[in-house]
């Protein structure tokens, strides 16, 4: 299988965001932002946009590659890949996509990127507005879950009761990704921390989700730009490697939006990635130095963080401290940009961004030696993806 692997082939070389707005107040037209955002990470890489020969992205995104590759000037577009899955589950995934497409001889230069601009296209996370329902949709929406955070709030709040986790460990998740966000000026809540007081005081929009456990919405654009490894060595940056990826799902898990007629509803749906991801990289839980997790709900934090093997579920409430979460000092410091909480909710991608500035060593919230970076994408949504980053010192 070793040569079937990602392990130390690709690394990413460049990074690159717009400024994060929040949703409908974005100055400019979505694909302005996304050129933008790709601009920048060309600039960070010291690559030429001409040289761009692949793109990649997830969730339907509506910025289609042939059109940016024209609006780059790219010499040639030999790979074109969409993600497949709602939400920020292809996160990962786009960019295992682009480095397998490397690997594979397929291109040279893959940009993976994702651009949101809901004043122009309407807000992502508003629950359908139609007449009629049908399809998995006709199964939840009569019921009253007309939302995600709808959708999701069961399969947290069954996890919670089956091992008698309180409200405490999401309270932990979400003041940790505020505390970060306050050290990152690109954060839409920089400079609006939050307190327990405040978290404990905010509404209910479905138990077990206050309104602090739920993810931003914004406008702006974010890009990685993945080269092969021996590549990145001669460009501007200290490379961060792909040291191994996972996508996908398992047994029955999208039987239904809310997932009722899966076996294992208490599931942020990485019980079968997470053994695969660490077999690619040859790790496991203890080798990771920081972790940027999905934050669609805090919920699907605390069951992904169970499922990636840092702690057992009946030992979340002990782990789940703002102490052991918050960069530099904690025993597993937590989205240490502010994450899909506070800093953003690029679908996730700005976290992609934030685990390669820590192998970097470049994150406003600095975790020192930083080898090991893993990203969570998506959780609770199908499919899920998940992506670990290294230096060259895990080669």
């Amino acid at each position: 299988m070793a040569e079937r692997s990602l392990r130390g082939r690709v690394a990413v070389a460049g990074v690159g965001e717009t400024t994060y707005y929040r949703h409908g107040q974005a100055p400019e037209p979505e694909q302005v932002l996304c050129l933008k955002a790709i601009l920048a990470a060309c600039e960070d890489a010291g690559v030429d946009p001409a040289d761009i020969d692949g793109f990649a992205s997830y969730s339907n995104d509506r910025n289609d590659p042939p059109t940016l590759a024209t609006a780059l000037g790219c010499r040639e577009l030999r790979f074109s890949n969409m993600q497949w899955g709602g939400g920020g589950g292809g996160g990962a995934g786009a960019m295992a996509n682009a480095a397998a497409a490397i690997v594979g001889g397929l291109a040279d230069c893959v940009v993976v990127y994702r651009a949101l601009a809901q004043g122009q296209f309407g807000r992502f996370g508003q629950g359908p507005r139609a007449r009629t329902v049908s399809g998995d949709l006709a199964l939840s929406v009569p019921y009253g879950q007309m939302s995600p955070a709808q959708w999701y709030a069961p399969k947290a709040m069954r996890f919670m009761h089956e091992h008698g986790i309180g409200q405490e460990a999401l309270r932990a998740i979400a003041l940790a990704s505020y505390h970060h966000a306050q050290a990152n000026p690109r954060a839409v809540m920089y400079g609006r921390p939050l307190t327990e007081a405040a978290y404990d005081a905010s509404r209910w929009i479905t138990e077990p989700f206050h309104l602090y456990d739920c993810c931003q919405e914004n406008d702006g654009a974010a890009a990685v730009i993945l080269t092969p490894a021996e590549r990145a060595k001669d460009l501007k940056q200290r490379p961060a490697y792909v040291l191994g990826a996972a996508i996908g799902a398992g047994y029955r898990v999208h039987s239904t939006p809310a997932g009722f007629a899966t076996p294992d509803l208490a599931s942020s749906h990485f019980q079968t990635l997470a053994p695969r991801l660490y077999a690619m990289a040859g790790l496991g839980p203890a080798d990771v130095d920081v972790v940027q997790a999905y934050e669609n709900f805090t919920g699907g934090v605390l069951m992904s963080l169970v499922e990636h093997g840092f702690f057992a579920a009946d030992e979340a409430m002990d782990f789940l401290k703002l102490d052991n979460l918050i960069a530099p000092s904690g025993k597993l410091p937590l989205n240490t940009s502010g994450g899909n909480l506070a800093e953003c909710y690029m679908h996730g991608l700005e976290l992609q961004i934030e685990a390669v500035r820590q192998i970097r060593g470049q994150s406003t919230s600095q975790v020192p030696d930083a080898d090991v970076s893993l990203a969570i994408a998506g959780p609770m949504v199908t499919p899920v993806s998940t992506i670990l980053f290294g230096s060259e010192a895990t080669l």
